[in-house]
């Protein structure tokens, strides 16, 4: 598949041009012209980037690419190795972001929902990235950490009560931590994210919020599947998702 077409499909299903992000959404690094086998990952790292070459892609599809704003724009050390072997190669460096984070059916928040048994009720009006809704048996808390234990490969650090019930439900993946006070404007009794930072443990609890940080690699690791698995199905593209085993 010619590259301009890709990245314009791509583009136009999530809606790149509304969303003012942290970083370039899209081609970050150009390769070769046409693309016939894209390798997934969360993040374009080191270990993927040597994974995706031994693999023969011709574009890697990241969730975390480069370029993010008021980084150092200098290509040097731990940049520039990861950038010289995309060059060497002829490797595309494709990342969407938040783009990523928000598609109602193929993102982060949604297909974070389907593996975690959540029926989706809205977004925050305030900041759409934040979901909500409901688990559809609404177990208690330390029922639910097992169920997310099950889904993710991980347990979730909790801060709160694992013995009240789940009830009404926020999230938003990744590094979402302080919008806890979202979660609070929505009522929830429970606020899901990837991080945690000291102030969290204070925000959840004078907010009256239980906080499960459920890792932020984790969190998010199901969005690029997702939109790696329609391109391929789509376009009739060769596709594989490399994995990082990153505990944060």
């Amino acid at each position: 598949m010619e590259r301009t077409l890709l990245l314009t499909e791509i583009e136009t299903l999530l809606n790149c041009a509304q969303f003012k992000d942290y970083c370039p959404n899209g081609l970050q690094i150009q390769g070769r012209n046409s693309i016939t086998k894209i390798a997934g990952a969360v993040t374009a790292s080191a270990a993927v980037i040597e994974q995706a070459i031994a693999w023969g892609a011709d574009a890697l599809l990241v969730h975390h690419g480069y370029f993010w704003r008021g980084e150092d724009a200098s290509i040097v050390g731990m940049k520039y190795h990861r950038v010289r072997e995309l060059v060497r190669t002829d490797m595309n460096l494709l990342a969407y972001h938040l783009p990523l984070d928000a598609h109602p059916t193929l993102g982060n928040n949604a297909q974070l929902a389907l593996k975690l048994g959540l029926r989706v009720h809205g977004q925050s009006p305030t900041e759409p990235l934040v979901w909500f809704g409901e688990h559809t048996s609404n177990p208690s808390i330390g029922v639910f950490c097992t169920q997310i234990t099950g889904a993710l490969g991980r347990a979730p650090l909790l801060i709160g009560n694992e013995s009240e019930p789940l009830g009404r439900v926020a999230w938003c993946t990744g590094g979402a931590q302080d919008y806890i006070h979202i979660a609070a404007q929505l009522g929830a009794n429970t606020y899901i994210s990837g991080e945690v930072s000291e102030r969290t443990y204070h925000e959840a609890r004078e907010l009256g919020v239980n906080y499960l940080a459920c890792g932020h690699h984790a969190t998010e690791r199901f969005g690029i599947q997702a939109l790696g698995e329609y391109l391929s199905q789509k376009f009739g593209l060769v596709y594989q998702f490399f994995d990082e085993n990153n505990p944060v």
